[in-house]
């Protein structure tokens, strides 16, 4: 389950209902984790294929046609493989700009400027 401090974070083995950027969704995430696993692809797009995913772009794709990339005969074992399956499907330029870190480059720029001087 989620906590209550609406980041989005979630416990080990549960799926987010936002990751990378993707949008899950709270009824897809709910969906996903009340499952029973293991389970396969088929049996995934079978039951939540309809339900939308959001990218950061504003686009939006079917559960169906994200998983569709997956090769037959995929098991997965809890919720947060589904979701690692969804995050390899969609690649990265559906996770935001590429290379983007909020963390800084460690080098902090009049540094930069310094050294070439």
């Amino acid at each position: 389950m989620a906590d209550e401090s609406g980041d989005g974070a979630s416990e080990e083995g549960q799926v987010p209902e936002r990751e990378q950027g993707v949008e899950f969704g709270e009824d897809l995430s709910n969906a996903l984790e009340g499952h029973d696993y293991p389970t396969t692809t088929e049996e995934l797009v079978s039951e939540y294929g309809d339900y939308e995913l959001t990218f950061p772009d504003g686009e939006t794709r079917t559960f169906e046609e994200v998983m569709s990339i997956q090769q037959g005969g995929d098991d997965y074992e809890e919720p947060r493989d589904v979701q690692q399956a969804v995050m390899n499907s969609v690649g990265s330029g559906a996770v935001g700009r590429e290379g983007y870190s909020d963390r800084g480059s460690g080098t902090a720029p009049d540094e930069e400027d310094q050294e070439s001087v």
